[in-house]
C-alpha cells in the first residue's frame, strides 16, 4: 500500500520553496504527499503567488490551506496590554493555534504515515504525538547552522558571563568552525521572549524521529558527522540526520524580459544582485550599490526592492519601487545595455543557471546559497538576518566557495567595496580559481542526488526507517 506523509511548512515562501522540494523527492519514491498549509497573519501576495505557482506545476502533490482562525481569535500581534509582540513571537503564536485545524485536518484523512514539518511548527510535535504519528523535522538550512543551534539551548543555560561580553566571545562548537558570537542571529543574543521561544524551539526539535537537512554530505562533511555523532545535543540523544540535499527548484521560467537581455550576454560575464523575498535596503545603501556597479564596469543584473519603513511588519507587501527616485540620477540611463534593473522580483533560479551568469551577490539565505552553488557561481556574501551571518561563515571559512562583502554589519557596504569585490571575483586569478572550486562542488551536489549518491542513499535509509517506526 502506498505510504502517505503530511509535510508542514512555516510561513513565508523561504520555507515553502523548499518543502515543495522535499514534496518531489517523496512522490519521486512512490509516496503520496500532501502540503498542509497556513495563511499568513498579514495577507501576502508573495506567499499566494508561491503557492498557486506550486499548485500549477505540481498536480501530483495535493495542497491543502488549513482553515483560518475562528474571526473572534486574537490577532497573533496583540497582547493583554496592547504592546505589540515582537514578530518572531507573533510567528510562533500564529502556528501554535493552528494546531487545532492541523490536528482536525490530519484526523480527516484516510492514513498517515508521518508527519514532516518545518522547524517554526515545533509546536505541531504535541498534535503528532496525540494522534500517534511519526514526527520529522525538515531543516531547510544548512547542517553547520543545524550543529550550532542545537547547542544553544545548553550554551545559553550554562552561560557565566553576561550577554554583552557573549556577543563579544568567538564561540568553538562541535560542526562548525570558530565564530564570533555576534553572527548568530539577532533574536538569540538577547533575553526577550523572542529568544527564549526561538531556544525553546531549537530544544524542541531532538523530540522528533529524525531530521531531514537540505545539504549533501561532502558540502558540509564536518557538521554532518558532529550531527550524527551526537555531540550538538549535550542533554539528550539526537535523534537520526539525514542529508539529503541539495533541493532546489528545477526553474524554467524562459519567458521573462531577464532572461532574453541575458541571451544577448556573453558567457559568464553578469554579476547577479539579488537579496531574497525580505531584502531591502535604504535608499543611501541602494545609491552606494549604484556607484559601486557603474564604477566596477561589469555586466549586471540588479533586483531592487522597495526599502522598507522601521515600523513596517515583515508581512507586510511592499509597494512596487521608484527606481528614479531610488537610484542615482542617471544611472539607468549611463549603464544602459551593460546592466539591467527589475523592479522586486526576478526568475533567480533561471538566472543562476543562465550560461551568461557570472556570479551571484546574495544574503546567504539558505535556499539562495545552494541554488548558486548547483549554479556553479562564486558566491559575494552579504548577509541580513536570521542565520544568514552564519551561513557566511560557512560559505567563506568552511567551503571556501565565496568571499565576504564588509561593511554589512556596520554602516555601508560603500561603492568602493561593491566595485573592489565585482573586479575581484570577475577578473582576478583568485577570483577564477575560487569559480573552479565551486565547479567542483557543483559536479559533487549532482552526483549527491542520483541513485547511489549520498543523499539518495540517506534518503532511502529514512524511508526504511520510517518502515520501521510505523511497525513498531
Amino acid at each position: 500500500m502506498t505510504k502517505t506523509v503530511v509535510l508542514y511548512p512555516g510561513l513565508g515562501v523561504g520555507h515553502l520553496t523548499p518543502m515543495v522540494e522535499l514534496a518531489k523527492l517523496f512522490l519521486q519514491h512512490g509516496v503520496a504527499v500532501t502540503v498542509a498549509l497556513v495563511e499568513p497573519p498579514v495577507k501576502a501576495p508573495d506567499f499566494s503567488a508561491a503557492v498557486a505557482r506550486a499548485a500549477a506545476s505540481n498536480p501530483s502533490i495535493t495542497f491543502h490551506v488549513l482553515p483560518p482562525l475562528a474571526a473572534d481569535a486574537p490577532p497573533a500581534g496583540s497582547s493583554s496590554d496592547d504592546t505589540p509582540k515582537h514578530h518572531v513571537i507573533q510567528m510562533f503564536d500564529h502556528l501554535g493555534a493552528m494546531n487545532a485545524p492541523l490536528r482536525d485536518f490530519l484526523r480527516s484523512l484516510p492514513a498517515v504515515d508521518a508527519l514532516v514539518i518545518d522547524m517554526f511548527c515545533a509546536d505541531a510535535l504535541d498534535v503528532a504525538a496525540e494522534l500517534k504519528l511519526p514526527a520529522y523535522f525538515f531543516y531547510a538550512s544548512g547542517a553547520g547552522d543545524l550543529a550550532v543551534f542545537l547547542n544553544m539551548p545548553s550554551v545559553r543555560a550554562n552561560m557565566t558571563m553576561s550577554l554583552e561580553e557573549f556577543r563579544d566571545s568567538v564561540l568553538s562548537l562541535p560542526g562548525a568552525p570558530p565564530f564570533k558570537a555576534s553572527d548568530l542571529p539577532a533574536a538569540i543574543l538577547t533575553d526577550s521572549e523572542a529568544a527564549k521561544a526561538v531556544l525553546r524551539m531549537f530544544q524542541r526539535m531532538p523530540e522528533s524521529n529524525g531530521i531531514l537537512i537540505n545539504t549533501f554530505e561532502s558540502l558540509e562533511t564536518r557538521a554532518a558527522r558532529a550531527l550524527r555523532d551526537g555531540l550538538c545535543v549535550p542533554y539528550r540523544a539526537t535523534p537520526p540526520v539525514y542529508c539529503v540535499g541539495p533541493l532546489v527548484s528545477g526553474g524554467g521560467e524562459k519567458e521573462h524580459e531577464c532572461i532574453r537581455w541575458l541571451d544577448a550576454q556573453p558567457d559568464r560575464s553578469v554579476v547577479f544582485l539579488t537579496f531574497g523575498s525580505l531584502g531591502t535596503f535604504p535608499k543611501k545603501q541602494l545609491e552606494e550599490i549604484a556607484a559601486g556597479l557603474e564604477k566596477s564596469g561589469q555586466r549586471f543584473l540588479w533586483v531592487v526592492r522597495s526599502p522598507r519603513s522601521a515600523d513596517q511588519n515583515l508581512n507586510e507587501p511592499l509597494g512596487e519601487p521608484d527606481l528614479d527616485a531610488l537610484l542615482p540620477d542617471g544611472f539607468l540611463e549611463r549603464t544602459k545595455g551593460r546592466g539591467l534593473v527589475l523592479k522586486s522580483w526576478a526568475p533567480q533560479v533561471d538566472v543562476l543557471r543562465h550560461r551568461a551568469t557570472g556570479a551571484f551577490v546574495t544574503h546567504c539565505g539558505w535556499n539562495s546559497t545552494l541554488e548558486g552553488i548547483v549554479a556553479g557561481l562564486q558566491l559575494l556574501c552579504w548577509p541580513l538576518y536570521a542565520e544568514q551571518r552564519m551561513n557566511m561563515v560557512f560559505i567563506v571559512e568552511e567551503m571556501k566557495l565565496g568571499v565576504e562583502m564588509r561593511g554589512y554589519d556596520e554602516e555601508m557596504v560603500t561603492a568602493e567595496e561593491v566595485e573592489t569585490k565585482l573586479r575581484w571575483v570577475m577578473e582576478s586569478e583568485d577570483g577564477r580559481a575560487l569559480r573552479e572550486r565551486v565547479l567542483v562542488v557543483k559536479d559533487r551536489a549532482a552526483d549527491a542526488l542520483k541513485e547511489g549518491g549520498s543523499s539518495y542513499a540517506a534518503f532511502v535509509e529514512f524511508l526504511e526507517d520510517l518502515e520501521t517506526v510505523n511497525r513498531s
